[in-house]
């Protein structure tokens, strides 16, 4: 590529770059390092982002530079990993410092969380709610599963031993409460727990939509961190124990084999993803299965499911994560070794 088409391709790539600019970026920083000057530095942009809720931005550079804009713009969510980790980063900032202002920082976002939380324990992705499918009990990209992992930290590390105890036990009831919420969403077929949507009814628990290609269905990628999270569970009950083998065996019974995905030039800097038969791939997973015959589907904009990645349009077609080996290692690695563990 000549250096000035480079450069202008650099330019269009840049804001997305940023946009993954965040507070995780410091989070495997020892802790001496958030008693420096470079840490105070960083928190104090992250600080200008916290909304008056009390949550953060998604897809927003919190860390290069301090927000001066109108404030009423920031829209706090649990979307694309916002907010959790903000909150880890100002936690090491109090450790290290001992600081009010990140103290206060980290107390209203955790008030944020808690106050997020649905009764039945679910979570919205944005909040506070804002009607349509931001208000449904949200699994989509880790959302739900990240909460659940940020308030059990919260209620048994030592990281948060600057909490009250009532804070901490706050936040180890709103864990359990997201347990139960997980295991009422689960879709039951024939009587048997199978796996999740990406998002369920804040209501109903049953599976929803939320854009127009994200219909209700089984989700064979959600599902794996969920899965994960409660064979994270010390002493699991039967019901859990049950939960995780009926995802387990519908996993098993969903791979998508004999195909491989493979992305091949157009034009100049373009893209196609393809499927392309091979016998020796390794076994792949659909995002969406459709809920009454369980067979892999993608979806255009127009909502309409189609059975192969060639019948919709190229937008969608390369702008979404359609198939993966989502459940690969969850069924090589850590299936087996919490069966070894006996939990």
């Amino acid at each position: 590529m000549r250096p000035t088409l480079l450069f202008l391709a650099y330019l269009a790539l840049s804001p997305l770059l940023a946009a993954d600019e965040s507070a995780r970026r410091f989070l495997d920083k020892p802790d001496s390092w958030f008693a420096s000057a470079e840490a105070k530095q960083v928190a104090a942009i992250i600080l200008s982002f916290q909304t008056d809720a009390g949550g953060w931005p998604k897809n927003t550079d919190t860390i290069s530079k301090a927000y001066e804009g109108d404030r009423s713009k920031l829209q706090p969510t649990f979307d694309n990993k916002a907010t959790v980790d903000e909150l880890r980063f100002m936690a090491r900032m109090v450790n290290a410092t001992q600081a009010a202002t990140y103290r206060k920082s980290f107390d209203r976002g955790l008030t944020y969380v808690l106050s997020a939380q649905y009764a039945n324990g679910g979570w919205p992705q944005f909040f506070p709610l804002r009607k349509g499918y931001y208000d449904r009990i949200t699994f989509n990209d880790g959302a739900m599963v990240r909460i659940l992992q940020f308030v059990r930290e919260v209620a048994t590390e030592k990281t948060y031993a600057f909490l009250e105890p009532k804070t901490r036990a706050a936040c180890l009831k709103a864990f359990d409460l997201g347990i139960a919420c997980i295991l009422k969403c689960q879709i039951i077929v024939g009587g048997k727990p199978t796996v999740w949507c990406a998002q369920h009814d804040e209501k109903t628990f049953a599976p929803a939509k939320a854009r127009s290609y994200e219909l209700p269905s089984f989700s064979g990628s959600e599902s794996v961190g969920i899965v994960r999270l409660l064979m994270s569970l010390e002493n699991p009950s039967a019901e859990i124990r049950a939960s995780i083998e009926g995802a387990i065996a519908w996993f098993e019974a969903h791979k998508v084999t004999g195909l491989r995905l493979e992305t091949k030039k157009t034009l100049p800097g373009a893209k196609d993803i393809v499927m392309v038969p091979d016998a020796k791939a390794p076994a792949l997973w659909a995002r969406f299965y459709d809920l009454k015959t369980g067979q892999p589907y993608v979806c255009d904009r127009d909502g309409i499911p189609k059975a192969t990645l060639a019948e919709i349009g190229h937008e969608r077609r390369n702008g979404y994560s359609w198939f993966g080996e989502y459940a690969r290692d969850l069924l090589a690695k850590d299936y087996p070794s919490w069966k070894k563990a006996g939990r």
